[in-house]
Order: structure tokens, then C-alpha cells, then sequence
């Protein structure tokens, strides 16, 4: 191992993939793994998504919980195979690389870079958020953004905020070790007190809250729509910690894949506990709100609040007083996720320019810890940066939960492309049934970004594509052979075109349809505008790229490998716009909710639950695709320390070696 003391010489840049993954300190053990994705899970979801869920789908909501566990759960213990053969530190990011080469990985990367670099901050707001219960020069006025309508951070909130991402930062700052027994008893108290929780509102509940209005009171669409847009599956999504620690655990191929999934099957048992002890323990006149009124929730006395509200309006002492525990844990909770989350966007960045595409200054470690310094202040900076426009809870999270499943597609895609093209490597924890479960996972992670809503998704795709111009003006002609005037024309047509879609998005289409001021065929045509947009400067990039490199370049078997991001990326907007999260759910000024031509063969075909068969045939075809198209990189030969020469063959999926490259 390269000595990482105080004396040690820090080897030359640039650095292999494999090189810089050697450099980081292997110091976490399977309790810290699994502590370390609990302590990711267990964060400011829990403190608010109770709330946020109960008023979007009413009692319902304890379903949202279940089904999304269950989809996690499938996108988790694909990875803990692949994890378990190839730990590395940012993980997630890196095993399309290995699969599809740099045009796939460089897309699921930049996604998952966009919301791992804005938990801390929400994790931050979350924090002084709860404060505000004492402090209510904290929170400053209710704002409408693109992500919704809530109530903001003062300039004295969003102060204290950043302080706290400088403190997760001098934290990650000082070493994996710390890190991890650091973490390891923080994340003891954020068990033993949201179980409290629940165990003392049990106490409490009253029965007909659960019937109140309904168990459905909006209907079954809101229950599967409040998983990604209530904060539901952000509050799974730590489970990936141990995955992106991997490259730095003691025993990595036994003790990832375990940490993986034992912590998620936890969080399912502990956050549905959680929301039925909350429903039970509503009392609708002490937040002010008539019975039944689930939607008034969110804007309620105990938004800010909800669990410490419950308990205080118990009306017993010993409730009360431990609702003042539970404002302690307020600052903890949050705090052990953003700085878990911090150091994840870091090994993020650090693993995208393991990668090639930043460069190597992200890969600087810090001599007497081993810790990836720049990318940690890269980090830090770019979070900081992400709080200042939305310093809202509800206004991240739907974004940061959307982004992040997005890059989940990847996880059923890279078990079998890895079982197809690389079948020989060893592998501790092999899934059963992965042929039946991979893709499965796949249809999992889809149905979530799917659920996200028209705006949401219309916002997803742009923030996606925006971060391409950096891929085709640095990565395509210093990595690919792409010529310098082809990558700049790409360029500079590439920004203009998705300048204009964005305009016209916002002019045209979200505004009209924000306010319930257009119509359903004003609308129908300014989105099918804003999507040829999209996609039309998606196939020119695509176009040029390909043919803008030497016919023998292995870039043009990269770009066409990654085509399938984008083909899902623009594909499933359509059944976003004609299913119950589109069209279906323009509101009226007034807020009442519209469900136009419900006769029609549209409004029938695309209706719930039939648009959900619809959108999971689409996505069986694009994962058959992405399986297809993967093949060995020379990343996935070198390393499995096997390089070869013989002329290509058909892939076949019972091939025992890696498959040649062509």
C-alpha cells in the first residue's frame, strides 16, 4: 500500500482509475458500512415526510411507504452483487462507465453529482428549520419557484446553514476513520429516537384518523405520485452509502453487499412504524385544520414541525417533555446525513474524474488522511451554491429524490451486463433469479421517476442535458478523438437549442399550465414543441459526435453503447404528459384539480393503472437495449487483468470470458 503519512510522497498526476482507487485508507468495518447508510437514510426525511406524505395521500400514505421500500429494496440488492465484485469508492457512478463507456457513464453521473451535492444543504435547511420553533426570525417569506411553493430561509437561516456545511466538511475533512466512528454514535441515537417516536405516539392514536375522509381521499394516483414528490423514497436513499465507501472497507465484498441490504429492509420497518404513529396522532384542532382536511397539512401549524407538534399536543406530560428530545434530534439527524452526504458528493466527484471527465485535480488526496480534498471542497462550494436559490426543504426534496433514482436505471442494466460480459469475475454475494430481478430493478427505479410529475420530469431532463456542452467541448476531443471544430460546433448549436427549448418550456408551457390559463390542446402543442426540441438537439449531439471521429475510434462505440440513456431520458416524457401525472393533473386557477376528455381513448388508454403496463413495456425495451449495447471496455478488461486480441464474436449470454473488443 502507498504510505499515507505525514512524509508521504503523493504519486504523479494523471492517475489510472485503479491507481487512485488504491490510494484511499481501507479502514470501515461492516457495522461503520451499515452505520454509515442508516446514517444517510435517517435524516430529515423522517422529520418531515410524514407530514408531507399524510397531506398529499391522506392515510394511504402508509401504502407509498411499503411500495416504495419494496422498490428500493430491488434497486439495492442488484448493486450488492455488483458492489460486492467491484467495490470502489463513488460507485454508483462508475460501473456504467465500465459497461458503456464514457457517454452513459458521463450522463448518470452528472445526474446523480446534481443531487448528491444538494443533500447537505438540505439537510443543513432541515436543521435550522426545526429551530425556528424558537427562532422564528430564521425562516423568512412564503415563496412560488419552479419546484413548488413554500416558506424560505431568512438571510440569518441561510447564514447558519452554510456555517453547518463548513462543519460537515471539517469532518469529512479529517479522515475516513473519524468519519466512521464518528458517525457510527450519532447514528445509535437517530435509532433509538424515532423508535421512541413511535412507540410513544402508539399510545395516542385514535382510530378514525385513518378513516377520516377516506383512506384514499384523493384516490390511488397521489399514493404512488407522494413516493418521489413527499420526500418518501429521499428518505430510503442513504442505503447507497456503503456502496459509495465501498473502495475504503476493510472486507469490502462481504460486508458491502450486507450493510446494503439490511439497511434498507431497517428504514422500511422503521418509516412505516413511523407514519401510522403519526396519522393516529393527528389532532386535527390543535393544528387548526377540520377533520379530514389531509391537504391543509402542509401549510399547517406543524409543518415546521410534525412530530414535535404531535407529541405536544398529546396533552401528556411525558410526551411532551421528549418532544423536546426530539428538537435536539432535529439537529442531529439532519447533520449525520449531511455530512455522510457530503462526503459521498465528494467521492463523487472523485470518482467522475477517476473516470476522465473532470480531470485529475478532484483526485488529489490529502497526505495524512487519504481523503479526497479538492473534490471535498468541490463539494462544499457547489452545495453552497445549490442552497442560496431554493433554501426550502419542500422545494428540494421531489428534485434531489428524482435525480438521484434516475441514476438508479443503471443498477439492473450493470448486474447483467457484468454477468454477460464478464462472468468469470468473483463474486462473494451472487443474486439469485437475476435475470428475473435485474430487470425488475430497473422497472422500479423508472416507475419513481416516473411518478415525479410532468414539472418535475420537464426539470429533470433539462438540468440532465445541461450538464452535456461540458462532455462534448472537454471529454469528446481530448478522450474521444473528436475534432476541435466539430466538438465546438456541437457545442455552441447544442447550448443554443436547449437555451430556446428551456424559453419556450417556460413561456409556452409550464406558465399556461401553472396557473390553469391554457387549454388542454394549447398545452398538448407547446409540449410536444418544447420535447422536438429536446430531442432534436439530443440526435444532433448524438449525430455529430459518432461521425465527428475516426471510423476506427472506440469513441463511436461508446457514444453509441450510452444512446440508451438518452432514449429513456426523452422517451418517457410522452407517457408523462398523456398519463394521471400529466395532462391529467392540470389544475384551475382556483386549485381544483381538471381530468379533461376522460372519455376519450387517450384519457383511457392512459389512465392509471394502465398507463403504468404502457410505461414498464417501454422500459423492458430500453433495458433489453442497454444489455445489448454494453460490452467490455478496456476500463472492465485491464480490470480483470485480461487483455485480448482475437477478432470479435456475437455476444452470447452464456459466454464465459469478457467480450473482445472489436
Amino acid at each position: 500500500m502507498v504510505d499515507a503519512g505525514p512524509k508521504a510522497k503523493e504519486p504523479a498526476l494523471p492517475l489510472t482509475a485503479k491507481e487512485a482507487d488504491k490510494r484511499l485508507k481501507k479502514e470501515l468495518s461492516f457495522t461503520q458500512l451499515l452505520f454509515l447508510s442508516m446514517g444517510g437514510i435517517i435524516g430529515s426525511g423522517w422529520l418531515f415526510a410524514a407530514l408531507s406524505g399524510a397531506a398529499f395521500a391522506g392515510p394511504a400514505v402508509i401504502v407509498s411507504w411499503l411500495v416504495g421500500g419494496i422498490l428500493v429494496l430491488m434497486v439495492a440488492i442488484v448493486y450488492a452483487e455488483v458492489a460486492g465484485m467491484i467495490p470502489r469508492s463513488g460507485a454508483i457512478v462508475r460501473y456504467p462507465h465500465l459497461t458503456h463507456g464514457s457517454f452513459s457513464g458521463y450522463l448518470l453521473g452528472w445526474t446523480y453529482l446534481l443531487s448528491a451535492v444538494s443533500v447537505p444543504a438540505i439537510e443543513a435547511v432541515a436543521v435550522v428549520d426545526y429551530a425556528a420553533t424558537y427562532y422564528p426570525s430564521l425562516l423568512g417569506t412564503t415563496q412560488t419557484t419552479l419546484l413548488g411553493t413554500a416558506t424560505v430561509l431568512s438571510a440569518e437561516g441561510i447564514g447558519i446553514a452554510l456555517l453547518l456545511l463548513v462543519a460537515f466538511f471539517a469532518l469529512n475533512y479529517f479522515g475516513i476513520r473519524l468519519l466512521g466512528r464518528v458517525n457510527a454514535g450519532f447514528t445509535w441515537w437517530k435509532f433509538v429516537i424515532p423508535s421512541l417516536t413511535f412507540v410513544f405516539l402508539f399510545t395516542v392514536m385514535k382510530s378514525s384518523n385513518f378513516s377520516v375522509g377516506g383512506f384514499t381521499p384523493y384516490g390511488w394516483a397521489p399514493v404512488f405520485e407522494a413516493i418521489p414528490l413527499t420526500g418518501i423514497v429521499f428518505s430510503y436513499l442513504g442505503f447507497r452509502q456503503a456502496l459509495d465507501f465501498g473502495g475504503e472497507a476493510k472486507n469490502p465484498q462481504r460486508d458491502v453487499p450486507l450493510a446494503t441490504i439490511l439497511s434498507v429492509v431497517l428504514a422500511v420497518i422503521i418509516y412505516t412504524l413511523l407514519q401510522i404513529s403519526f396519522i393516529g396522532a393527528i389532532n386535527w384542532g390543535n393544528a387548526g385544520l377540520v377533520a379530514g382536511n389531509w391537504a391543509g397539512l402542509r401549510t399547517s401549524a406543524w409543518a415546521s414541525g410534525p412530530f414535535y407538534s404531535a407529541l405536544s399536543a398529546a396533552g401528556v406530560g411525558l410526551l411532551g417533555a421528549f418532544g423536546v428530545t426530539l428538537l435536539i434530534d432535529a439537529a442531529i439527524s439532519p447533520s449525520g446525513t449531511g455530512w455522510v452526504y457530503l462526503g459521498t458528493s465528494s467521492r463523487t466527484l472523485y470518482g467522475l474524474s477517476a473516470d476522465g471527465y473532470f480531470g485529475n485535480l478532484f483526485l488529489r488526496l490529502n497526505k495524512r488522511f487519504s481523503v479526497p480534498w479538492v473534490a471535498l471542497l468541490g463539494s462544499l462550494i457547489i452545495g453552497g451554491i445549490f442552497l442560496l436559490p431554493f433554501p426550502s426543504w419542500y422545494l428540494l426534496v421531489g428534485f434531489i429524490s428524482s435525480a438521484t433514482v434516475f441514476t438508479y436505471v443503471s443498477g439492473g442494466v450493470s448486474l447483467q451486463a457484468f454477468r454477460w460480459r464478464a462472468s468469470h469475475l468473483h463474486r462473494p454475494f451472487r443474486l439469485p433469479f437475476a435475470p428475473i430481478l435485474a430487470p425488475i430493478a430497473f422497472l422500479a427505479a423508472m416507475l419513481i421517476v416516473y411518478w415525479s410529475g410532468i414539472t418535475l420530469l420537464s426539470l429533470l431532463e433539462v438540468a440532465i442535458l445541461l450538464g452535456m456542452p461540458l462532455y462534448v467541448l472537454w471529454y469528446a476531443p481530448t478522450r474521444l478523438g473528436v475534432s476541435d471544430n466539430v466538438s465546438q460546433i456541437t457545442g455552441v448549436v447544442f447550448i443554443a437549442g436547449l437555451i430556446t427549448a428551456v424559453a419556450y418550456w417556460y413561456t409556452d408551457f409550464y406558465t399556461p399550465f401553472a396557473t390553469g390559463s391554457g387549454t388542454l390542446d394549447s398545452l398538448t402543442t407547446a409540449f410536444w414543441g418544447f420535447w422536438g426540441a429536446l430531442a432534436a438537439i439530443s440526435v444532433f449531439m448524438v449525430v455529430m459526435l459518432y461521425f465527428g471521429q475516426p471510423k476506427e475510434s472506440k469513441g463511436r462505440r461508446e457514444i453509441w453503447a450510452g444512446s440508451w440513456v438518452l432514449l429513456f431520458l426523452l422517451g418517457l416524457l410522452p407517457f408523462e404528459w398523456y398519463g394521471p401525472f400529466g395532462y391529467a393533473s392540470i389544475v384551475t386557477a382556483t386549485g381544483a384539480p381538471v381530468y379533461p376528455n376522460t372519455n376519450s381513448l387517450i384519457a383511457t388508454m392512459f389512465g392509471f393503472p394502465f398507463d403504468t403496463i404502457w410505461v414498464c413495456i417501454f422500459g423492458l425495451i430500453v433495458y433489453a437495449l442497454a444489455v445489448y449495447t454494453s460490452y467490455a471496455t478496456e476500463e472492465l478488461k485491464a480490470l480483470a487483468g485480461e487483455e485480448t486480441t482475437t477478432p470479435p464474436e456475437p455476444p452470447t449470454p452464456t459466454g464465459a470470458h469478457l467480450e473482445a473488443e472489436p
